[in-house]
């Protein structure tokens, strides 16, 4: 955990390590001392401010996957700017969090990332620029549910056991949505209502 408010830090620290399946190895408070504790502990996931004293989290982001390839990356932040998600995900971070997320939230994301999951993707942090359009208002009510249980990673068939319909329908619903997203693949329609969820607190509803 990597932030320079001894305060937050500690908070955060205490979420995660209250979730019985992580474990907060190291803390630290700049870039040089998050890069010599790195080194020594090997983390499965960093989280990192965007903001330190001796430079940025991104920066951090880009030493840390250059060191480390196996080492994934949180940025967790005060700051909603389209600027910084871009610039996360070109240095190789798996997530952008708002500090204003309820704390178990943020450990859902650690171990979300700690499973291999990315929750920025490209097409994402292109419509978060595009704030003007919701590109979910030309989706049936039955393909926003679809898309929800994508963002939950469900199948197909699982997909279809929870709204009662047949595989070949879900298949066509998630088709339709993708069309209508501009997305290609449901990875990218996944990492959309995660990004989503993190930032806006969106659902089905």
């Amino acid at each position: 955990m990597v932030d320079d408010h001894e305060v937050v830090r500690r908070g955060v620290v205490d979420v995660v390590d209250a979730d019985q399946a992580l474990t907060v190895v190291a803390e630290a408070g700049s870039v040089l001392d998050a890069v010599r504790r790195a080194a020594a502990v090997r983390p499965d996931v960093a989280v990192v401010d965007l903001k330190l004293p001796d430079g940025t989290g991104i920066e951090l982001v880009r030493r840390l996957r250059e060191d480390h390839e196996e080492i994934r990356c949180v940025v967790l932040t005060s700051f909603d700017d389209d600027d910084a998600v871009a610039a996360a995900l070109d240095a190789g971070a798996a997530a952008f969090v708002l500090k204003t997320v309820r704390g178990t939230e943020i450990a859902d994301v650690v171990r979300a990332v700690a499973a291999g999951r990315n929750l920025l993707d490209e097409r994402a942090v292109a419509r978060r620029k595009a704030a003007h359009t919701d590109p979910t208002e030309s989706l049936t009510p039955t393909e926003r549910k679809v898309l929800e249980l994508i963002g939950d990673g469900l199948s197909n068939r699982e997909i279809g056991d929870e709204l009662g319909l047949a595989e070949k329908t879900v298949k066509n619903h998630v088709t339709g949505l993708l069309a209508k997203m501009g997305f290609r693949r449901r990875t990218q329609a996944a990492a959309w209502v995660a990004a989503h969820r993190q930032g806006t607190g969106w659902n089905v509803s």
